[in-house]
């Protein structure tokens, strides 16, 4: 894996939010969430860009940093970039912390990763989350280049245009595979022990976060990604279903990476009284912070069926674990990917980003997720002859569930 959610981290360094994406770099072409859209990867729980001084406790020494680059431009043949050795070693720091969602963003990375939160980019519309040291697809967006391509997620990226993509950062997978519109990028992918390789022309993407429509007396919202136009969104469409006396609703986040973390909160209160528990933040296993469901819930008591998959990452995990967690909704489909953490954005005095890990989240029942994910209530499943066919058996039973 996006969407989307956190505006430039240069123009919102005043501006605290936290991102669900799963991940964290679409690929760019979506970069996803480069994290990003990478709705590519994580977005990340992100919470929020910040901007301070900077104090620490660290004894470590530099002396060995300084002497590697001392020799290196006293032996070296060839030119020295200072800013590529400056942000190797924020790269290098952000990495030690063995966290894939903590990673350094370097100026152009900051860019790239804001304008997928956006939903706005060059690429091929796909998020890339990270499995120990591979590369894997957490879901194609919708409409994408990388859908059409018939991307999976749970593909591992072993090939980027020939080049390996063992042992790399989301990052660096997001810069290979993003490009102008128009142009192409060969994947050779991993999917059930068989080797697949695709080819793709990138596009200029542009997602909204929400489409609904009303079938049969029933309300059908997507959401792809949590972002800033989520909640504003989200709610025209619950007071369209309201409006027409729907019967039931089904909230489709299959495939859906994350995105804000407010945005999350925003959507589940559609359904959930004020005060209701949407999820739980802890550090060191301590709660540091309950999120409530707040404002109309202009949607409750109306039957609902959340469709999940293995590419619904973080904030959709939030949204589905809160509806069924407080009983105001059954899940259908199959496992949630299993991202439990939250990270913030903090704005490098010294330039570029920083994307952390700071805490974890739980369900109102006190669940973490990570690694894990949400098991839907009745498990469907979509066979490679249901897409064949265009048959979308999991919406069908959703449907089915609200007659």
């Amino acid at each position: 894996m996006e969407n989307k959610g956190l505006s430039s981290p240069v123009n919102q360094a005043k501006k605290s939010k936290i991102s669900l994406y799963y991940g964290t770099a679409v690929i760019c072409a979506v970069l996803v969430f480069a994290s990003g859209w990478a709705f590519g990867s994580g977005k990340v729980s992100l919470d929020g860009v910040r901007r301070g001084t900077v104090s620490t406790t660290s004894n470590l020494d530099f002396t060995g940093v300084k002497e590697v680059d001392a020799l290196l431009r006293q032996n070296f043949d060839g030119t020295i970039d200072d800013q590529k050795v400056q942000d190797g070693m924020k790269s290098g720091v952000a990495k030690a912390a063995g966290d894939p969602y903590t990673e350094f963003f370097n100026a152009e990375d900051s860019k790239a990763f804001a304008e997928e939160l956006n939903g706005s980019f060059e690429g091929i519309g796909a998020e890339l989350g990270k499995e120990e040291s591979n590369i894997v697809i957490i879901s194609p967006i919708a409409g994408s280049p990388a859908e059409k391509a018939g991307l999976q997620p749970r593909d591992i990226l072993v090939q980027i245009d020939g080049e390996s993509a063992s042992d790399i950062t989301i990052s660096e997978a997001v810069k290979r595979i993003r490009g102008k519109a128009g142009t192409e990028v060969k994947l050779t992918l991993a999917r059930d022990g068989q080797k697949v390789e695709v080819t793709i022309v990138r596009a200029q993407i542009s997602v909204p976060s929400v489409k609904w429509e009303i079938k049969n007396g029933i309300g059908i919202l997507t959401i792809s990604r949590f972002s800033e136009d989520t909640e504003n969104l989200a709610t025209q469409a619950a007071t369209e279903f309201k409006q027409a006396a729907v019967t039931g609703v089904v909230l489709d986040m299959r495939n859906n990476p994350g995105g804000l973390l407010e945005s999350a909160v925003k959507v589940s209160s559609l359904w959930l009284d004020n005060g209701k528990t949407v999820l739980l933040e802890k550090q060191g296993g301590k709660v540091i912070k309950t999120y409530k469901a707040s404002g109309t819930p202009i949607l409750k008591g109306i039957k609902t069926s959340v469709l999940i998959n293995d590419g619904s990452a973080s904030a959709s995990e939030i949204t589905a674990g809160a509806l069924r967690d407080n009983g105001v909704a059954t899940l259908i489909g199959t496992t949630s990917y299993g991202k439990g953490s939250v990270q913030q954005i903090l704005e490098l005095i010294s330039g570029g980003t920083l994307k952390v890990t700071i805490a974890r989240w739980f369900t109102p029942n006190n669940k973490n997720i990570d690694k894990e994910g949400i098991a839907p209530d009745k498990e469907v499943k979509i066979t490679a002859e249901d897409i064949k066919n265009k048959l979308d058996p999991q919406l069908d039973a959703a449907l089915g569930s609200l007659k």
